[in-house]
């Protein structure tokens, strides 16, 4: 049945009894199964916010996010998400990262590691490991639980050129083997076209 993201808006509370602030104006989209969505906007117009609230990490202010015909109101195994920054837990290995808060086994966890190309750096931490090789952690992290879908903000941002185009085609690797629903956020417009095979844009604050 897919995600359905129907009529969501989110307003930030005001500063010192002032006027919320609108961050995200209703918004609607539709993804069927198997859909690579990249979510493309300026900056500031609400992509994260949205990617949240689709996480369970926000709730909107109206509107509801319906997958597989339930709602969405909190964080759960059938999403995956990996953010910009180094999301790692610095006192775990990478093996240890990748088997923290999920269900997967230890063989699990492995399998996982050789998928994203870091078979022999499962006890190293993350301060031995290149940004690529960070984000190749989480991506397996958000991966351990087998979700439905995988969340993505800006993940290779950070990333020099050649590693971010090695972390691209390692994603759509996984996509294509495994037919999940992707929602990927950028504001890069080569990328958001090279990634998705379909585009939703948002309009600067509030997006819709």
């Amino acid at each position: 049945m897919g995600l359905l993201i129907d009529g969501v808006a989110h307003q930030f509370p005001g500063v010192r009894g002032g006027p919320p602030t609108e961050a995200l104006a209703r918004t609607h989209l539709a993804v069927e199964d198997n859909d690579f969505i990249a979510i493309l906007g300026p900056s500031g117009c609400g992509k994260s916010t949205l990617l949240r609230i689709v996480a369970g990490l926000e709730s909107p202010t109206t509107g509801r996010v319906l997958l597989d015909g339930q709602p969405v109101s909190s964080p759960g195994p059938d999403r995956g998400m990996v953010f910009q920054s180094y999301t790692l837990f610095p006192w775990l290995t990478v093996e240890q990262n990748i088997l923290f808060g999920s269900r997967a086994t230890t063989e699990r966890a492995r399998q996982l590691i050789g998928r994203v190309g870091l078979r022999g750096f499962e006890r190293h931490y993350p301060k031995m490991l290149s940004g690529g090789m960070q984000q190749r952690t989480a991506l397996a992290r958000a991966l351990a639980n087998d979700p439905k879908i995988l969340l993505l903000d800006e993940p290779f941002g950070a990333l020099d050129n050649q590693t971010r185009a090695l972390m691209q085609e390692l994603l759509l690797g996984i996509w294509e083997a495994d037919r999940k629903i992707v929602l990927f956020v950028t504001h890069d417009i080569d990328e958001a076209i090279f990634m998705a095979n379909r585009v939703a844009v948002l309009s600067a604050r509030p997006g819709r």
